[in-house]
C-alpha cells in the first residue's frame, strides 16, 4: 500500500508516494546522515532522470547495496 506524504523541495511543495518499507528505509538513513527528510529527498532530487518516486526506490537500492 502507498502512503503519500507532502514535502517541500527548493521552497516548492509537492507530495511523494511510498511503500511504508520505503518509507522506513529513508528514516533510517535520515538517522545516520543526521538530515531530514527533505534534504535527503532534494538531494535525490537534484540528481534524478525519472519520476521522484522511481528515483527514490533506486536511490534506496543503490544505498543498501552498497552496504
Amino acid at each position: 500500500m502507498l502512503i503519500k506524504k507532502s514535502i517541500t523541495i527548493k521552497n516548492h511543495r509537492t507530495s511523494l508516494s511510498l511503500e511504508k518499507e520505503f518509507w522506513d528505509a529513508l528514516k533510517i538513513i535520515t538517522k545516520e546522515q543526521k538530515c531530514s527528510l527533505e534534504t535527503l529527498i532534494a538531494k535525490i532530487d537534484s540528481n534524478r532522470k525519472t519520476s521522484l518516486a522511481s528515483s527514490v526506490r533506486v536511490y534506496l537500492l543503490k544505498f543498501y547495496m552498497r552496504n
